[in-house]
């Protein structure tokens, strides 16, 4: 094939649909494995098992999410790196995220009661929930460093344009996981601590295999590990720096979430539900445009590790084709059936009228957001990751005195609308300035030398 017909938009449309599909059916099996949790622990006959299984869980989740930046930037680097056609750095990038992550984990472990303690204090369950929920983290807190090497594995072989292997980890990851639980729970008699250790060793058989699938790619890749590369700090600079900015534009986004929970909350219970059931619309959404967001990483990473900047614009426009399309049927879906998805999510009658009055925020919100998913993807491809940072921080510069002025000027029967505005205003101020950013860059430094990428 002919470098014009390779980036030719057809061509281009493929590549990005090629990447995205296993990743949007590997975000498919995360929601199926909660509902085995909550299914097989909810038939216990003491409903504290199941708090203290949701306790435990949402702590990892906030917990691992936080250290995503060991996939992110893997992917980012690795890619650049496949554009340079260096298998070297390929090779020592793998190592290296590798042991970064073996050193987290470590360390996570070694502070794990201090760290649970506290996390469990900030969500505030009941006192007999909480013991258990102790007890259930720190069976799952053994994970952490195999968690951890996943990411960085995931990381690596969607860098080199290899997302299947993330549909096979993790459709592995969760089967185990699935059956783990039924043995445990229902088989041995076990509570939450028998769906802690299913967990945990979901994980390691993850990891087991993960690094089976290393061993057979390494087979096809050229050059050699560095000592130098893999045990000198100094040679850890670029890495470090690209997931320092990831690590503190994640924190920005825990903080986003955190504070709408806590002041939905504020509101009493129906209007907590109410809003964690809309949020399910947003977290339906973010499945399929993670993929093509995941997508658009790996091929604009590879055209700037190339410095080939027209395919650079043509793999961007192809995953915003593919991203727009979806968040225009996610909002026309929203607006014709939102109703009968809110009562599919809950059958609180309270609760699904709570959720009806605000569903007009959720039909504007995946064209308002896709921006910010599409260009997350396209900055980490490039690794210019101080402009996803900043674009955090001019969210919350707008979010936060938003919601101030909604709970200052609005009457209590529209506070909550405020909310849901102030959260909207965040995702459109993020796009905005990621939008900007993008032009700006498109402008100087990603453009042909020669002349101008269309």
């Amino acid at each position: 094939m002919s470098r014009s017909e390779s980036s030719s938009p057809g061509a281009a449309r493929r590549r990005i649909l090629a990447l995205a599909w296993p990743i949007i059916l590997s975000n498919i099996t995360v929601p199926l494995l909660g509902l085995v949790d909550t299914a097989v622990v909810g038939h216990l006959p003491d409903s504290r098992y199941l708090a203290a299984v949701t306790l435990g869980a949402t702590l990892f989740s906030f917990l691992y999410w936080g250290f995503g930046f060991l996939r992110m930037g893997t992917t980012g680097l690795t890619s650049q790196a496949v554009g340079r056609e260096n298998d070297t750095d390929v090779r020592n990038l793998l190592g290296q995220s590798l042991l970064i992550a073996a050193g987290i984990g470590a360390a996570l472990i070694m502070f794990s009661h201090p760290l649970i303690r506290l996390g469990l204090w900030l969500l505030d369950g009941s006192d007999v929930a909480t013991a258990l929920a102790a007890e259930y983290a720190e069976i799952r807190i053994l994970s952490a460093p195999a968690v951890l090497a996943n990411y960085a594995i995931l990381g690596w072989f969607l860098g080199q344009q290899n997302s299947r292997v993330t549909l096979a980890i993790l459709v592995l990851t969760n089967g185990v996981n699935i059956l783990l639980d039924l043995l445990f729970v229902i088989g041995l008699g076990m509570t939450s601590d028998g769906v802690a250790w299913a967990t945990v060793i979901a994980d390691y058989t993850a990891l087991t295999f993960g690094l089976w699938l290393v061993s057979r790619q390494l087979r096809w890749l050229s050059g050699r590990f560095l000592r130098h590369r893999l045990l000198a700090v100094s040679a850890y600079g670029e890495l470090f720096s690209v997931n320092a900015n990831l690590f503190v534009r994640t924190l920005g986004l825990l903080f986003v979430m955190a504070f709408f929970t806590s002041r939905g909350a504020a509101q009493g219970d129906t209007v907590l539900a109410a809003n964690a059931v809309l949020l399910q619309f947003i977290m339906l959404t973010s499945y399929a445009l993670d993929g093509f967001a995941h997508a658009a990483e790996a091929l604009t990473g590879r055209s700037v590790g190339a410095r080939r900047w027209t395919e650079f614009a043509q793999s961007v426009r192809s995953a915003a084709w593919f991203s727009l399309l979806t968040a225009g049927t996610a909002a026309l879906a929203f607006a014709l059936g939102g109703e009968a998805l809110i009562a599919l999510l809950t059958g609180l009658p309270e609760v699904r009228e709570t959720a009806s009055t605000y569903l007009p925020w959720m039909v504007a919100m995946p064209l308002i957001a896709v921006w910010g998913y599409l260009l997350d993807g396209v900055f980490i491809g490039a690794t210019a990751i101080r402009e996803m940072r900043n674009s955090i921080f001019a969210g919350l510069a707008v979010y936060l005195p938003a919601w101030w002025l909604g709970q200052a000027l609005l009457p209590e029967a529209l506070i909550n609308h405020g909310l849901w505005l102030a959260f909207t205003l965040f995702m459109l101020t993020r796009s905005a300035t990621l939008i900007a950013y993008y032009c700006q860059r498109r402008r100087s430094d990603w453009r042909d030398a020669s002349h101008d990428a269309s």
